[in-house]
This record gives structure tokens, C-alpha cells and sequence, in this order.
């Protein structure tokens, strides 16, 4: 079983930063694939990023270049570095878990609005 606490979220204007976190508690976390998912008002859910076990990334398009995935094993802990925040990453933010043989579970999900 596992427990995902997502912080960081908030409201940016364009151009700017924000790092989201999220602490993993309740099994081997770093047995897990890790990543962060978004969903837009009238948009269905979508991949922003992805850390497999092994450190290997997965991007979204609209996002490479922009955004970072990291983990921290030792702290339990994975964050999203987004840097250059457009209006159109405005989404609530989920973070994630994956394991063959525990399933998937889902943060609470926490709102990134980019606005002027």
C-alpha cells in the first residue's frame, strides 16, 4: 500500500517557476515507477512525466525542455521542477505510483494556475 502527499502548487504568472513535491509513505518506494499527471477543465487526464525505478524519464511533449522529474529515494519524496509555466500548463496536478504486483495509486492532486 502506498500513500502519496502532494505539495507546492499555487499561482504563477507567465514565464515563472514552481516545484511540486510529493512524499510517498507505506511500502519500497523505490521499487516504483513515479510521475506526475495532469488534467485541464474539459481535457481528460494526461502524462506529464514519468520516473521508472531505474531513473529513466519519460516527457510529455508540450513539456520537454521545461519541466524536470527527479526522485529522492532516501527522503521517499519525488518533485516537478517546472520552469517557463505557460497559461496552457493550468491543470490540477496529480502525482503517481506504479508497481507490477501493488497497482496504481494517485495523489489528492493539487492546483498550478499560470495567469497575469
Amino acid at each position: 500500500q502506498v500513500q502519496l502527499v502532494e505539495s507546492g502548487g499555487g499561482l504563477v504568472q507567465p514565464g515563472g517557476s514552481l516545484r511540486l513535491s510529493c512524499a510517498a509513505s507505506g511500502s519500497i518506494f523505490s521499487r516504483y515507477v513515479m510521475g506526475w499527471y495532469r488534467q485541464a477543465p474539459g481535457k481528460q487526464r494526461e502524462m506529464v512525466a514519468t520516473s521508472t525505478s531505474g531513473r529513466i524519464t519519460n516527457y510529455a511533449g508540450s513539456v520537454k525542455g521545461r519541466f524536470t522529474i527527479s526522485r529522492d529515494n532516501a527522503k521517499n519524496t519525488v518533485y516537478l521542477q517546472m520552469n517557463s509555466l505557460k497559461p496552457e500548463d493550468t491543470a490540477v496536478y496529480y502525482c503517481y505510483a506504479h508497481n507490477p504486483v501493488q497497482g496504481d495509486y494517485w495523489g489528492q492532486g493539487t492546483q498550478v494556475t499560470v495567469s497575469s
